[in-house]
């Protein structure tokens, strides 16, 4: 059974279908939710290290999907930010510290070649995790 589940968001749309199947499956199961961004650092080496978004920016990503959450109805709603230099191991990373049962994630539409080149987050994180993965899309 499903007590605590974990989905990633971007704000994009794919993400927010992601979110949308987590609070549904949140309810049906009466679940803790996790809402999670991760922040992808980049540079670093020789340069200042960089993220994706600035903290104030994540809170947002994350503040929305939540009131989406408690607007549904869930009370037992929690926001992170997740610093990482790639997002799926931050992702799976967390579940484990966290003791995750279901991770939700979406996923956009790539072609085959993006595929083939660059990978999936949504893919490496089914992949990799100890628990259950749903690929919204």
């Amino acid at each position: 059974m499903d007590r605590h589940v974990l989905v990633a968001t971007d704000d994009t749309e794919h993400s927010k279908l992601a979110v949308a199947y987590a609070i549904h499956l949140a309810i049906v199961n009466k679940a803790e939710l996790t809402i999670v961004v991760v922040n992808v650092a980049m540079g670093g080496a020789r340069g200042p290290v960089l993220y994706s978004y600035d903290e104030a920016e994540a809170r947002r990503i994350t503040g929305r999907a939540a009131e989406r959450a408690r607007l549904a109805g869930l009370s037992d709603v929690h926001e992170a930010v997740i610093l990482s230099r790639e997002a799926d191991s931050g992702i799976v990373q967390y579940a484990d510290e966290k003791k995750i049962d279901h991770i939700v994630v979406g996923t956009g539409d790539k072609g085959l070649v993006s595929r083939l080149v660059l990978g999936s987050v949504a893919a490496d994180v089914a992949r990799r995790a100890h628990c259950t993965v749903t690929i919204a899309r």
